[in-house]
């Protein structure tokens, strides 16, 4: 299942304004380190961890902390099921879109 293409379903824990951008920085790579996320979106490290955790709750992400010289940095991973679940949101927007697209041009026309 996980190979195919995801039906376009609207996700209420994804649709999350932060957690759309999360999402969309994550399905681009491998892995993110934390602090790249935080910088990246402009918000404190309590509120990305909130939406990490409300992530991982769903098995949406994983985060791994890894530790050298010193200090320890996490490290941000969307999985599988969350990769599929993102897309099928995604594809569920682009649906909207186009279902809205015609209804726009008509009532400005």
């Amino acid at each position: 299942m996980m190979g195919s293409v995801p039906h376009p379903v609207f996700d209420p824990l994804i649709h999350e304004p932060t957690r759309l951008q999360l999402c969309g920085l994550l399905v681009a790579a491998a892995e993110r380190e934390f602090a790249n996320l935080r910088d990246e979106l402009g918000i404190a490290d309590s509120s990305l961890s909130k939406h990490l955790t409300a992530l991982r709750t769903a098995g949406y992400v994983t985060v791994e902390r890894r530790f050298g010289a010193g200090h320890g940095r996490a490290y941000a991973v969307l999985t599988d099921t969350g990769r599929h679940a993102f897309c099928g949101h995604i594809a569920e927007l682009q649906r909207l879109a186009r279902v809205a697209s015609p209804r726009v041009l008509r009532a400005r026309g």
